[in-house]
Formats: structure tokens, sequence, C-alpha cells
């Protein structure tokens, strides 16, 4: 019967059937170590060759012989040869192993041994076979571990989400463009740090672990160091060390950094992630905004061969940025005009009108009122690559007030498809106005969340009172950045190891 008019196994049955496959294979496993030939005891094995640089000089290593190492793919058993695929590293190669090449005791173990999964190591030479397909024809072979467990059959594969994300060990091995997918985050990540490199950046490393539960808006983790008996906070942030650095005289750093963050989960936000953060010394928001745009060009270019990438379906082009102030943004796209509010009532009754609340209530600021209406009305419109910047002071605690308009800060954010993608200032650096906003900070945190341990970082403070210079700064997910380049609809799909609640 064809296998598309058979009946589906239940997952009882399927739990079962794997059960089974699963009780053969270690029956094999345990014949081959009463012979003698028990795989795990493998510690080493001589590759000279991978599968893409046999594809690539193949005019020069035709007829050579070459050792190959890699995972049993598929099988195609006949009498006295066989053809099958190995999966290195670097992509797939057929094999073909005969009787006569082989020897009758070495093929017969292949033909009743050896399982789809297996680690096989080859010894023989490169040729093509009549269909044109280059090969490796063996001479020797060997199993140098045994898959105890059965792959996914291959007519419907590995496309379980949740699956997929507990078992990405088993999603590299049967889903090849998942492993192009983390290929590329590597490759990615490489090209953000040969731009800043190339630069003038310097790339450091900053405490994971802090001393301080800071009132920054983020929840972070709590742990305990016995050693000290103190409670400790992973990271929400790498900012404040890196401004440091700058308070030191290193005029430009950088740190890729893991990041933590106790709160919620969806497409775009884990609990741990990955950002990079930037700060260039005697720079502003601008000099900023030039830098992300440079950098976006320059590693879409490098990696996905241009400036113009497909995302979910819609062309996005790296080659045009537009800039909005908030206040221009939320009037173009909701006719809100800010300008024209003359007290904080006023713009609680626009809100009001636009059937927007705000979370602050009737203590709802300008600010707060211009913050939510773009919320509500602006970010998801923002497809092609935008600059958003002066953001009210409200939640901008860390950035410069400007000169003129000083409710509003020297803080853009970038937004691509609908969501942000990365934030920046010309950072704060008077060190008196950084330690009021710090107090406000905390004590709204301290109200919104009562017997939380949120705190001023004094040490912060007391570097800016030995003076920083003006500063550009910037950060941004790196995941999101990936999502974008590999076209992942979910940051699920970017991380090898998402977070995920464990099966009872």
């Amino acid at each position: 019967m064809n296998d598309t008019n058979q009946i589906p196994l239940t997952e009882a049955e399927e739990a079962e059937q794997l059960a089974e496959q699963a009780a053969i294979r270690r029956e094999k496993l345990n014949k081959l170590a009463e012979e003698g030939k028990n795989p795990f005891v493998k510690v080493k094995y001589g590759v000279t060759h991978r599968s893409a640089e046999i594809f690539e000089n193949f005019s020069s290593l035709e007829g050579k012989e070459v050792s190959i190492a890699g995972r049993l793919m598929s099988r195609r058993i006949m009498g006295k040869a066989s053809f099958s695929h190995l999966r290195d590293g670097a992509g797939l190669i057929q094999i073909y192993v005969r009787r006569d090449d082989v020897g009758e005791e070495e093929y017969a173990s292949f033909k009743k041994d050896y399982d789809l999964g297996d680690i096989v190591g080859v010894k023989g030479y490169v040729f093509k076979t009549q269909t044109g397909e280059i090969s490796v024809h063996c001479n020797h072979i060997e199993m140098l571990s045994k898959c105890l467990l059965p792959l996914p059959e291959k007519q419907h594969g590995l496309t379980n989400p949740d699956i997929r994300y507990r078992r990405r060990d088993l999603d590299l091995i049967v889903n090849p463009e998942v492993k192009s997918t983390f290929i590329k985050r590597s490759r990615i990540i490489r090209e953000l740090r040969a731009f800043l490199d190339g630069r003038g950046f310097l790339e450091v490393d900053t405490p994971v672990l802090n001393t301080l539960e800071i009132g920054a808006a983020a929840r972070p983790f709590k742990t305990h160091h016995n050693a000290l008996d103190i409670d400790m906070y992973l990271r929400i942030e790498t900012e404040l060390y890196l401004k440091r650095c700058i308070v030191g005289g290193l005029e430009r750093v950088y740190e890729v950094g893991r990041i933590f963050r106790n709160e919620g989960m969806d497409a775009f936000h884990n609990p741990e992630f990955t950002t990079i953060e930037v700060y260039q010394s005697y720079s502003d928001y601008f000099d900023m905004m030039d830098l992300v745009e440079d950098m976006y060009k320059t590693v879409a270019r490098n990696v996905c061969g241009g400036e113009k990438i497909v995302y979910q379906g819609a062309e996005i082009d790296f080659s045009k940025w537009e800039r909005l102030t908030m206040k221009q943004a939320v009037k173009k796209y909701c006719g809100a005009d800010y300008d024209l509010w003359q007290s904080d009532a006023d713009a609680r009754a626009c809100a009001k009108a636009l059937n927007v609340e705000v979370k602050e209530g009737d203590a709802a600021t300008r600010g707060h009122v211009l913050l939510a209406l773009f919320d509500e009305f602006v970010e998801d419109k923002l497809v092609q690559p935008t600059f958003i910047y002066d953001y009210p002071v409200e939640n901008s605690p860390l950035a410069k007030r400007k000169e003129d308009e000083p409710l509003f800060t020297q803080r853009f954010e970038y937004f691509i498809c609908g969501h942000e993608f990365g934030n920046a200032f010309s950072e704060l650096n008077d060190p008196i106005d950084q330690k009021q906003r710090f107090v406000k900070q905390v004590e709204e945190k301290r109200r919104q969340e009562p017997g939380c341990n949120a705190q001023v970082d004094e040490d912060f403070v007391t570097a800016l009172e030995y003076g920083m210079p003006p500063t550009g700064g910037l950060g941004f997910g790196v995941d999101r950045l990936v999502m974008l380049l590999t076209d992942s609809p979910t940051i699920r799909d970017v991380l090898l190891f998402p977070t995920m609640k464990p099966k009872k």
C-alpha cells in the first residue's frame, strides 16, 4: 500500500513502535560489543576531507584517496553493493559500498548492524556515478558511534515546534535549513564584530552577576552567593559598566552580552538573549543613527548579498531609513498634535477621545500620553527601517535632555517590520541629574512592585562625578537582527536552546 494511504499511528502506537526500534538497535550494539567491535570505544578518526571540499575540488580529487566521517542519513541496500548518503558538518555526500572492495565480513556487518543515524568513517576514492553524482567509493567503512534512537522517518520529518525546540540536537540532524540558520547567525555576529573593530571599537567583558537590583523597568533573576552570603542579580543590561569604561578613558567600547530578564515570553522575547551595546566618546545620538545605518547595510551586504532582504513576505530596504521625531510620528499616524496640548489634562483628554488607556491614569503627563499613542497607533506601521527620536524624559532615565526642549531627551529607537530593534542615546553625563532620575526610577519601581529591592547604583553616579565625556550609546538585540536576516518568524528559531517549561 502507498504510504499516503496508510492510517496514521496514534501517539501510543508511535511510542510503542519507536521503543521497539530502539530495542533492536541496542541488541545490535550488544552484538557488536560481544564481537569486540563496540563503537563507543573509538577515540579518533583521521578525517582528510569534508563533503563540501570534495564537491568544490572534484577535478583535482577525482580518483584520489580520501577519508570522511559523518552520520548515515540514507541506505539503499542491494545484493553485493549499496548506496548511502553521509552527512558531515559541511553537507551531504553519497558513498558507494561494494562487497568486493570492503570485504565480505565488513559488508555483511554494514547490511545487518548499521542503522540510519549511525556515525561512520569511510575511506575510499572520489568518483562520479553514471548519473553524474559525485561520490566516494569505499575501500573501508567502520562504525564510530551507534545511534540508539531512530531518527524521524523521512516522509514527515520533524516539524512539531515544541519537539524541535526541546530536542534541538535532533532538529539539527534532520532539518538542514535549521543548521543553516545557526551557521548564518554565527556569521552575522562575526560581521558585527568586524564592523565595530574596523571602526576602532574595543570589545570588552563586564560582570554578569550584579550586587544591586537597579531601578530599571526590567525584572531581574535573583540568586544567592553563598561565600559572600549576599543576594545577587543576573544583569538586565551591560550599559552602566560600559559607561564606566568610557569614564576610564576607553573612548570606543562594545560588548556582545548575554542578558537576563525575568519577564514574559513571545515571538520576540526570551528570558535570556544577546545584545550588543556600543559607546563612543565625543559623539551624540545622531552619530549613532549614522552608525546603525552603515552597520545594517554592511552586514546585510556581506551576509545576504545586498541591502534588500525579504522578511515574512515584506521587502525591506536597508538603503533607505526614515527619521521622525516621536511627536511627528504620532501626528502622522493618528493626527494627535503634542504641541497643541497646553497641559497634562489636555493630553489625557486627547487620549480619552482616541479611546487610548494610559496606564498612569490621572497621573499621566503629556509624555506618558505621547508614548501611549505611539504604542497604539504608530509602532506596527513602521515596516521600512525608521528612526523614531526625541523621546519624553518620562521613560528615558539615562538619556541627555534636549537643551531647547527639556521635556524630551536625545534618544531614538529604530523600528523594522513593526518591531523595535534597537535603542540609543546621547548619554546623560550630569551626575546630579542622573542621581535625581535614578531616585525617581527606584521610587516608581518600588511603588509598582512592593517588596522589591531596587536601589540607586551609587558606584555609577560616583563614576560620573569623575567626569564622562559627551558620549553616544547604542544597544540592539542580536537575536532580532538574526531573525530579520534569516527570515525567521520567532526568536526561538534563532536561539539554539530557547527557554522551555520542563515537561513533567
